[in-house]
């Protein structure tokens, strides 16, 4: 058994979780498409359409109408922003519409980051 390939592998493990799988993120984003949307034809219905959703301010698209908290909030989204608010929407942004308890998988919270990526 090589012991510091095992070392370096367990190491190396969260990086690539963090960088995460879009095919994968493809399937974990179907329990997000009831209400949001991406791609070339993606509109805002029951939520916003999350095209280019990387560096774009917090309930700035035009074609969305936002809660309050949500336009107030100051948020500029990024990785880090989007993982907290995947998780915990309502503590993130205490007082948003967005009706959903979380994602506790990190794994998955990944994936759908890199599939959103994919859509700017």
């Amino acid at each position: 058994m090589n012991i510091p390939f095992l070392v370096l592998a367990a190491w190396m493990m969260p990086a690539a979780w963090a960088a995460g799988d879009a095919e994968a993120g493809r399937a974990a984003f179907a329990r997000c498409a009831g209400c949001h949307q991406v791609g070339p034809s993606a509109r805002s219905v029951f939520g916003p359409q999350l095209n280019g959703i990387v560096g774009r301010c917090a309930g700035s698209d035009a074609g969305y109408k936002y809660s309050e908290a949500m336009r107030k909030s100051g948020i500029v989204w990024s990785d880090q922003t989007l993982a907290a608010f995947l998780r915990a929407p309502g503590d993130v942004v205490p007082g948003t519409r967005m009706r959903f308890w979380g994602i506790g998988d990190e794994r998955q919270v990944a994936d759908i980051l890199a599939y959103l990526r994919t859509h700017r």
